[in-house]
């Protein structure tokens, strides 16, 4: 008997002999499931969440048509698109000028300062959604403009046609609905929303009815003219033209007296005897002045005595004294 018969529970192996093949399937088992997957497209990772909300958050908004990068307050933009004021102190700038809103965007676990519970203060006193919001998404909102984990969105603009609001202006005057002439601003090239904002808060200021700007090339409601309106872009309509040269047209076919404002007018402000008329002003930028077609249609070209070492005034200023002068002559 051999030693291996011998012990108790001993393994008796035999030689191997040839087997049949498994066909490569052992070799592809042991090659594993590829490459780790990133962590935004691993269900159960944190990363997968947040790239989730991303896409529903940009589902619900849809495509800005032919929009700037979003995050920053800028000119411009596309009329259809909306905005986001992004950073503390523009923010709380923004809501205390009563800028309209559709949401203020809160980081989540945001360290509170004065900045902060203002905001959210003036947020619930306005009925604005507050929406708590990771800063993965934030900076994918902004294109990683520094937010401060506050972010408002605001919608985009309402405008009015020009033409129509100028007619049904008319239309209420005649009937008596309206006790001062008609009166217009006609922006003709202005890009600045400053400049914009001024105009708007110097037309509420002397009662003109609307402020006209062109669908191409001009200056759009953005939230930074919003804000240096003062909130008066909600008593004064700001209405767009699509074609500036066109619109004043139909003004002066309606009965409306269209003047251009320039250094070299042949009609000075003090003797402007057209301020009792219904009446459109319309203003330059500050390089180019008016566009020669724009500057044809004017009934007159008129201008601000001012001191000969200053070349010109700014647009908004120079709007501003000419409503007050026509105002003066109103009320005589």
């Amino acid at each position: 008997m051999s030693a291996a018969q011998k012990r108790s529970g001993a393994i008796r192996k035999s030689k191997k002999g040839p087997s049949v093949g498994t066909g490569g399937y052992g070799r592809k088992a042991l090659e594993g499931k590829g490459p780790t997957p990133k962590a935004e497209d691993r269900p159960y990772h944190k990363a997968y969440k947040n790239k989730e909300l991303a896409e529903r958050s940009a589902a619900k908004r849809g495509p800005a048509k032919g929009s700037a990068p979003r995050g920053r307050s800028t000119g411009g933009r596309s009329k259809n698109s909306e905005e986001l004021v992004t950073g503390r102190n523009s923010v709380v700038e923004a809501l205390r000028a009563g800028i309209p809103a559709k949401a203020l965007h809160l980081a989540i676990r945001i360290d509170m300062d004065e900045r902060v519970r203002e905001s959210l203060k003036i947020a619930a006193e306005r009925g604005i959604p507050v929406m708590e919001t990771g800063k993965p998404e934030l900076d994918r909102m902004t294109d990683e403009a520094i937010h401060q984990g506050l972010v408002l969105q605001v919608p985009p603009y309402n405008y009015a046609d020009a033409l129509e609001t100028v007619k049904a202006t008319i239309s209420k005057y005649n009937k008596g609905h309206i006790k001062n002439a008609p009166l217009f601003i006609a922006l003709d090239g202005i890009t600045d929303p400053r400049n914009l904002g001024a105009i708007v808060r110097s037309a509420s200021a002397f009662n003109a009815h609307a402020v006209i700007v062109p669908e191409r090339r001009s200056v759009g409601m953005t939230a930074s003219a919003w804000k240096t309106s003062a909130g008066a872009a909600v008593r004064v309509p700001v209405t767009r033209a699509p074609n500036l040269t066109s619109t004043l047209k139909g003004m002066k076919e309606a009965g409306v007296f269209v003047i251009g404002l320039d250094g070299d007018g042949d009609v000075s402000l003090p003797d402007l005897g057209l301020a009792t008329e219904a009446l459109c002003i319309v203003v330059g930028s500050e390089g180019k002045g008016l566009s020669r077609l724009v500057r044809e249609n004017c009934d007159s070209i008129v201008s601000i005595p001012i001191n000969s070492g200053m070349e010109s005034l700014n647009a908004s200023m120079a709007v501003g004294i000419t409503l007050y002068e026509v105002s003066r002559k109103r009320t005589k």
